[in-house]
């Protein structure tokens, strides 16, 4: 583990640096105002108003200070350092009150001392995790009684593609870890930055186990047939985001999740 942790902290530094200057992210425009959230977790979200938030794998936080200005008090965690010191820098810098913590997500029991009535995480976080046994155990103690996990993710069915989307290159199941070589990144593909990784696929049977065997309770299941981002080979732009061109209408590319720790009366 302590190898997987070095490698992909390396790698995320390494996206940071490219990430926060990338038109994918356009930090310009989400520092006027405009918020990172998609339609499909803004849905999910609703009102947070006076809401405490924990955010986890928060990349360099965006989304967590979109949360942060829609009323919520609101935590990020992420395992990049320069990640969480460029969100930290950001919001300062726009006055947004948030508190960001760097450290492994299956770690944060060695971090934070408070619990939270929503736990929220989305699109490409749980394939950085080798087993979601823990992370479902630390949803669980980190939730207020009656408190909500959110989750938004892309679909395990996509990740068993080889990367330009010609052929099934990955077991759908979690079989073993994937070391992954590669030039550039999703944010800007013509970088010259050299990314080493590890990452696992995990099965819906993962995600579902993972949250259920804590007690937490599945409230909303939903999949969809695009992504809201322009992230995959091949993509063709369709009227919610975008699809794999060929396949459209054909493949299940996010799936949202909703799951809640109901009180016992």
């Amino acid at each position: 583990m302590e190898e997987y942790l070095k490698v992909n902290r390396e790698s995320w530094n390494k996206r940071t640096e490219i990430h926060v200057k990338s038109a994918f992210y356009d930090q310009e425009s989400f520092e006027e105002g405009r918020s990172s959230l998609n339609n499909i977790e803004l849905k999910l979200l609703g009102d947070v108003s006076d809401k405490s938030i924990l955010h986890l794998q928060c990349h360099f936080g965006q989304d967590t200070l979109s949360i942060a200005r829609m009323g919520a008090d609101v935590t990020g965690v992420d395992l990049s350092n320069k990640s969480i010191d460029f969100a930290e820098k950001t919001a300062k810098k726009l006055g947004i009150k948030s508190e960001f913590v760097c450290c492994n997500v299956l770690e944060i029991d060695k971090y934070l001392k408070r619990s939270y009535d929503i736990i929220f995480t989305s699109y490409g976080t749980i394939g950085w995790l080798p087993d979601l046994k823990k992370w479902g155990e630390l949803i669980f103690q980190y939730l207020n009684p009656g408190g909500q996990f959110i989750m938004v993710e892309f679909h395990p069915v996509i990740w068993m593609f080889d990367d330009d989307i010609n052929y099934i290159a990955y077991s759908y199941f979690n079989k073993e870890a994937i070391l992954e070589e590669y030039e550039g990144t999703y944010a800007d593909p013509d970088s010259k930055v050299k990314i080493k990784a590890y990452g696992w696929n995990h099965p819906l049977s993962d995600v579902f186990n993972a949250l259920t065997n804590t007690g937490l309770s599945i409230t909303h299941f939903e999949e969809y047939d695009y992504s809201p981002y322009d992230c995959f080979s091949k993509a063709a732009k369709v009227e919610n985001g975008y699809q794999i061109r060929g396949l459209e209408g054909k493949l299940p590319m996010v799936f949202s999740l909703k799951a809640e720790k109901i009180v016992a009366k």
